[in-house]
């Protein structure tokens, strides 16, 4: 039987996902996260804590672990484990990215200068170190509108488009505190780049020995102009052309090869300006983020995370298995409107009911303070839909979404 590690931090929300994956696959799993009490009660005597914060000192226990108990694979299910896996991948020989590809994907200037150097096209962009006129300095460097991130965080937290001077000046004083709360470095660099207008898609796909398998495209029929850059519905197949399909899959293959990604998900962001090429937002050594793999079938009903470990465990991937279904598909990443404490989530029920509708999962307890984006670091859950056509599959989900009432109380 394959055994697999994965490593699930506490605040992921695909462990159920995954470990169902394995199932399905017929191979033991070992988990680790932070806290051992996390897993003890599921797992057992296979669950390991490990502290993802020092990947060298998590991967030399991940090692250990493989001394006493053989592992097929290490696998990270979000981004929090990454450097940990590879680490622990290149030690016991499995197949891997290169530690500094995957360090790069998580530092989004490191990323920036990497794209940079092989000619990939992406925002301009210039990196603002030291006091908040650096950030103005540097947003009238690239030209406005601007776009002020940090460097570290992920899903759109701390992403605010500015028009002028003045505001970046304030906002980047805003993503410091963002940070400071995130509990980064409130004085590092932030990223400025210049705001690209156009639709957005996101690819999802899979490296295997360097060659890039384009899984879905998904078109993002809400636009993303700011300030801030909430994501809401994805939708695929993509109505794009294959000719312009067929330039999505070019540039996101040579964005990974320029950071040098080799093995694995991928996931990826670009913006489609009129009339020009694709341009690179982000480019992930992950599988796409929260519950929205929910949103994917292959080959016989196989999930996104079957097709995840069979790579990692070596399995087949041939006869159809990367095959997305027929039937169009999507997900809503529900919102969350209003910052302070969210009371109830009303029209539950209407909301499954929607024709269409397949899923809703509302991922926020009630009584749990929320925050809006920027400030925020979560959806309030997921809405997912399946019809005959992309468009079929987005009405559905803002039906749902319309008869969904959300309840938040002032801070």
């Amino acid at each position: 039987m394959s055994r697999v590690l994965l490593l699930l931090p506490t605040g992921t929300y695909r462990a159920a996902d995954f470990i169902a994956a394995a199932g399905a696959l017929g191979a033991q799993v070992v988990v680790a996260s932070e806290h051992q009490q996390a897993l003890a009660g599921a797992m057992g005597d296979r669950s390991i804590a490990l502290p993802f914060d020092r990947p060298d000192d998590a991967a030399a226990a991940v090692i250990e672990l493989h001394r006493r108990t053989p592992l097929d694979a290490v696998v990270a299910v979000d981004d929090v484990g990454l450097i940990t896996a590879v680490l622990a991948c290149r030690e016991l020989g499995l197949p891997h990215n290169p530690p500094e590809a995957v360090t790069m994907t998580r530092d989004k200037a490191a990323m920036r200068r990497a794209l940079a150097a092989a000619g990939v096209a992406q925002p301009e962009f210039a990196v603002a170190t030291g006091d908040d006129d650096a950030g103005r300095a540097a947003a009238a460097e690239v030209g406005f509108p601007a776009v002020v991130k940090p460097v570290s965080l992920s899903g759109s937290r701390g992403v605010i488009r500015v028009d002028d001077a003045n505001a970046a000046s304030l906002m980047a004083k805003r993503v410091r505190v963002i940070l400071a709360d995130a509990g980064e470095d409130p004085d590092g660099p932030l990223l400025v780049e210049r705001f690209v207008a156009g639709d957005e898609v996101a690819l999802e796909g899979l490296l295997r020995a360097g060659r890039l398998e384009t899984l879905a495209l998904f078109d993002k029929p809400d636009p993303l102009d700011g300030p801030y850059f909430e994501e809401t519905i994805y939708v695929t197949p993509s109505g794009l052309d294959g000719a312009a399909q067929a330039r999505i899959e070019k540039t996101v293959a040579a964005a990974a090869a320029a950071i040098g990604l080799r093995e694995g998900p991928v996931h990826a962001e670009l913006r489609l300006p009129p009339g020009g090429a694709p341009i690179v937002i982000e480019i992930a050594a992950r599988s796409i983020g929260g519950l929205c793999s929910r949103s994917l079938r292959f080959g016989a009903g196989a999930s996104l995370e079957e097709l995840i470990l069979r790579h990692a465990l070596g399995l087949p991937l041939d006869d159809g298995a990367t095959t997305r279904e027929r039937a169009a598909s999507g997900v809503m990443m529900l919102p969350i409107p209003d910052t302070g404490v969210l009371r109830a989530v009303h029209g539950q029920d209407d909301a499954r009911a929607t024709p269409g509708v397949d899923g809703l999962e509302i991922t926020v307890a009630a009584g749990r303070r929320v925050r809006a984006l920027p400030e925020g670091d979560r959806y309030l859950g997921f809405l997912f839909a399946r019809g005959d056509t992309p468009g079929a599959v987005e009405a559905a989900l803002r039906a749902a979404h319309g008869r969904l009432t959300v309840v938040i109380d002032d801070p």
